[in-house]
């Protein structure tokens, strides 16, 4: 690569400046700045802002990109001087410092898109930055309006990937190295900088997870052979001594002891050293909600047992927090809750939260048109950790409640709580008693129903993120047997399950394929002996979005909605993120609960639509907009949704 036309660079020093490491280091100590803002290119997101400047030199920049034009667009993606154009740099001086720093960011950007052979020259005011009378030149341009940036490319061939070789720092072939495929290095591929950095972390994490945990790259060559257009690699790998993971010790605990964190290491002194163990036992503590943070520092060398020593250092969260919900729907009705909670009630990890949350029925009950639209609901959620082992933790949730359906109006005292148990950090199981007594008015009368029953629940969750999954799967269900189940009396059996799956179709995760099958049943009871509340119902944001809460679902003579003894519901959403902070999801759902024991699938629905997402720290905000497959069955030509995080 050649600047302001003066050539004279090795083109495979000007290679390893801009990737990093080996040979680079040496530079790098020279001209930190430098090697700063090649891999700043890498992170388009770094924020690029500058003061108000005093005596502002305004200016306009053209970029006269010459050889391959598609480089145009990363080329001023880089340049401060594009970026920046609208807050202009205090003096000449300042302008000059743009321009230069330019050039660097510039030839990363070059490198980045595999263009490893061509030249760079920028001039100011019809100066290179470096003639010595390049500030009176720009004071006499000043004069006439913006001074004249021009940034001239020639960006010479597209450099492609040749040969790729792992060797250890003896020269010999590394054993079982990743695949050119896996580390993104295919033979006549695009040479793009940012794959052979993606490489070297790629080997490193092989190493590792083969228990290797000083693994490092000793350094590499790269070498852009300008008679074939090829880019040659030669990393040179340490991979360091196998290992087992050696004692964990704990530290940045203040308000919970030491031991809540070291009795729930599952992991053994002897093991084979693994990051995905230090992953899962990450997940796992960060669960607990008094911890914020887990971070596992290594020892810089192995024990006298020939163990590799860890200590897990946390930081604690706030121990009391509260704050303010809010849900709309056009077709489900809104609600707002407001909350406070406790992450550490007792000093042991113990949690309460209470929440107050009220409701408004859109439109009037069909089965209860005079009713108060106006709902309730107040809980206390509690969680003792460790009640038997470390594994086992006590759960139970207290409520009175007041809600309002186009079924039911229903008034209750309810109580669940039980024990669950961890078999693993994907899979846990919770047992324990469900009671209620509720008073339930419906189109033919109010009724008292007493109810008991024994859940047993069972969740498994590989995912990736609780708001925002890209792979993996979620899946849950139900197995009730009750003692009381309103006029049914004793027999009944509940059973429900969802699963749901998550696949990214990309490394950066912008397209996402998320698909959704859920199913109920409850047997041993009719449908006048079933409890309204504990029926199926299928319609709104979280079955079928577009139709109105509980339409797809079984009626009366009158058309009123009664519930359903089963239901299916499915829901298939192709996520695609348009910029980092934009998605588009467009969306299908299907369902209907059923008067049968099971699901007969006679008059099912369905539903469409587009939803928009904000990608935010927290989570993504959605926005979706559902139209359904039948307006006469929906009660309504079209659903509006608004929550945090993605529908499932």
């Amino acid at each position: 690569m050649c600047r302001n036309g003066a050539r004279g660079i090795p083109i495979a020093l000007a290679a390893l400046l801009a990737l990093g490491g080996g040979r680079a280091q040496a530079q790098a100590a020279e001209d930190p700045t430098f090697i700063d803002q090649a891999l700043a290119w890498f992170n388009p997101n770094a924020a690029r802002s500058e003061p108000p400047a005093t005596d502002a030199v305004p200016y306009q920049v053209t970029f006269d990109v010459t050889g391959d034009a598609s480089a145009k667009g990363a080329i001023s993606d880089a340049s401060n001087l594009e970026s920046l154009r609208r807050t202009p740099p205090s003096g000449a001086a300042g302008l000059v410092r743009r321009a230069l720093a330019d050039q660097d960011r510039i030839v990363a950007a070059l490198y980045a898109e595999g263009y490893y052979g061509g030249s760079l020259a920028i001039s100011i005011a019809g100066r290179p930055p470096t003639a010595p009378d390049v500030f009176s030149a720009v004071e006499a341009a000043r004069a006439a309006g913006p001074v004249p940036v021009i940034v001239r490319v020639a960006t010479g061939p597209r450099f492609r990937f040749g040969t790729v070789k792992v060797l250890d720092t003896a020269g010999r072939p590394l054993p079982d190295p990743p695949t050119l495929r896996a580390m993104r290095l295919l033979p006549n591929e695009p040479a793009l900088a940012g794959h052979v950095l993606e490489a070297e972390n790629i080997i490193v994490s092989r190493l590792r997870d083969a228990g290797h945990p000083f693994a490092r790259i000793a350094g590499k060559d790269v070498v852009a052979d300008h008679a074939t257009g090829l880019l040659n690699i030669t990393f040179k790998v340490a991979p360091g001594p196998v290992a087992t993971f050696g004692p964990f010790s704990v530290s940045g605990t203040s308000v919970i002891k030491p031991d809540f964190v070291s009795e729930r290491i599952d992991i053994r002194p002897g093991e084979p050293f693994s990051p995905r163990r230090l992953s899962d036992l990450r997940r796992r503590l960060l669960s607990y909600e008094i911890i914020g943070s887990v971070r596992f520092i290594e020892a810089d060398r192995l024990d006298a047992q020939g163990q590799l020593p860890i200590e897990v250092q946390v930081s604690e969260r706030k121990e009391n927090y509260f704050g303010f919900a809010a849900n709309y729907s056009n077709t489900d009705g809104s609600t707002a809750n407001a909350f406070w909670g406790s992450r550490n009630l007792f000093g042991g990890g113990e949690t309460l939260r209470l929440d107050a949350q009220g409701s408004w029925f859109t439109e009037k009950s069909d089965a209860v048109p005079d009713a108060d639209p106006f709902g309730y609901n107040f809980s206390a959620t509690f969680m003792k950790p460790g009640i038997f082992t470390a594994n086992e933790d006590l759960v139970a949730k207290a409520a009175v409640l007041r809600e309002v359906t186009n079924a039911y109006v229903r008034e209750a005292v309810t109580f669940v709580g039980g024990v669950r148990h961890r078999f693993n950090d994907d899979f846990n199981m919770q047992v324990g008693v469900d009671l209620e007594a509720s008073q339930v008015e419906t189109s033919t009368g109010t009724r008292d129903y007493p109810i008991a029953g024994v859940p047993f629940d069972f969740t498994f969750d590989n995912t990736d993120s609780q708001l925002d999954a890209s792979r993996g799967v979620r899946a849950s269900a139900t197995i009730e047997p009750f003692a009381y189940f309103g006029d049914a009396g004793a027999g009944p059996l509940l059973m429900k399950a969802s699963i749901a799956t998550y696949h990214a179709f990309d490394e950066d995760k912008r397209f996402i394929l998320a698909g959704r099958v859920q199913a109920g049943s409850i047997i041993g009871a009719s449908m006048d002996e079933a409890p309204p509340q504990r029926m199926f119902y299928v319609g709104g944001g979280g079955t079928l979005r577009g139709y109105d809460y509980q339409s797809a679902s079984p009626r009366n003579a009158a058309g009123i909605i009664v519930g359903g003894l089963s239901y299916f519901a499915a829901s298939l959403e192709a996520r695609l993120r348009v910029t980092d902070t934009i998605g588009i999801v467009p969306f299908f759902d299907v369902g209907s609960a059923f008067a049968s024991e099971w699901p007969d699938f006679a008059g099912l629905q369905y539903s469409y639509g587009i939803g928009l997402r904000y990608y935010t720290a927290v989570g993504p905000l959605r926005i979706d907009l559902a139209f359904p497959g039948d307006s006469t069955v929906a009660g309504t030509n079209y659903g509006i949704y608004v929550s945090l995080g993605q529908s499932f």
